[in-house]
């Protein structure tokens, strides 16, 4: 009885190894097609996008829906107006005063190199000083910073004899970030009540809206009109030029009558000028022998009267 129950499980265990050679042999080779097909086929769900095969993939974004997408964008964006210019800021000044033979001469010289390096003159000013005999030229100009000390070199090569000569340089990176680290700060803030009135229906929200929108405003305009100040102070310095030149005095030296008499009148004049002047300087001593005089006056009418 045992020999024939192992005999029929061993018939049983070839049966079923046989049935699972031939579907083996019945299938296919797997050159992978039916999976491209599979994949192709299938349910892309809810929220998949058709895409290039080469599209580029982008790892940056925000994962999850739509809305999480837009916030990322956003802030992204704020991070992307912050960016700030940090390289240094120097604001350049100076000033040359200096004597020259030929002012004409030296005032086109200094013109012609001023425009040569892109600078402009901003005050023009002559005057003649009478008493030292002396015609001078005030310009302040204004030159790009790059070509400051060029124009210096060559204002300098004009001069007979340089009697000052000065340059300041002042660093404004501080100054600059602040200000246009404010500037940034209100064009966002402007940014987000914009998005406000969008969103808002009642008017009293959106008259106080908009009134908090012209503050800003202003102050959008006040910082980047200071901003545009100092870049323009940095982009152009500043160069205070004065020149002169010394005239000799001239002296008659005439021997004649009518010289002579001339001579004689402004010699007196000066004379008496000095004289009155000099009693002019003491009037508090005649004022006290006015006031001597006046009591020995008075002593001398009481004694005759006693």
């Amino acid at each position: 009885m045992k020999k024939l129950i192992f005999i029929a499980g061993l018939l049983l265990l070839f049966v079923a190894c046989k049935s699972k050679t031939t579907d083996q042999a019945r299938l296919p080779p797997p050159d992978g097609k039916e999976d491209k097909e599979i994949l192709v086929n299938a349910d892309p769900g809810p929220k998949a996008q058709e895409a290039a095969p080469n599209a580029d993939v982008n790892v940056d974004g925000a994962v999850g829906n739509d809305d999480a997408r837009v916030a990322a964008g956003y802030e992204n964006a704020g991070t992307n107006n912050s960016i700030q210019d940090t390289s240094k800021k120097l604001v350049k000044n100076g000033d040359i005063e200096f004597e020259t033979n030929n002012l004409i001469a030296t005032r086109k010289k200094i013109l012609v190199s001023l425009k040569k390096y892109g600078g402009y003159v901003e005050e023009d000013n002559q005057s003649t000083n009478a008493d030292e005999n002396r015609k001078q030229y005030e310009l302040k100009v204004r030159i790009p910073a790059k070509s400051f000390d060029f124009l210096l070199d060559s204002v300098s090569s004009t001069a007979y004899k340089i009697d000052t000569k000065n340059i300041s340089v002042t660093d404004e990176t501080t100054k600059y970030i602040d200000i246009q680290t404010r500037l940034n700060n209100k064009k966002l803030l402007e940014k987000r009540y914009l998005e406000l009135l969008n969103k808002s229906s009642k008017i009293s929200d959106l008259l106080e809206i908009q009134n908090k929108l012209t503050e800003i405003r202003s102050d959008i305009e006040s910082t980047q009109g200071q901003l545009n100040y100092l870049s323009k102070q940095v982009a152009y310095s500043s160069l205070d030029i004065t020149f002169y030149t010394q005239e000799s005095a001239q002296v008659d030296t005439g021997n004649g009558a009518v010289y002579k008499f001339k001579k004689a009148i402004a010699d007196g004049w000066e004379i008496l000028q000095n004289l009155f002047f000099g009693l002019i300087t003491l009037w508090p001593l005649l004022l006290v022998l006015v006031i001597f005089y006046w009591l020995i006056k008075i002593w001398r009418k009481r004694r005759k009267a006693g």
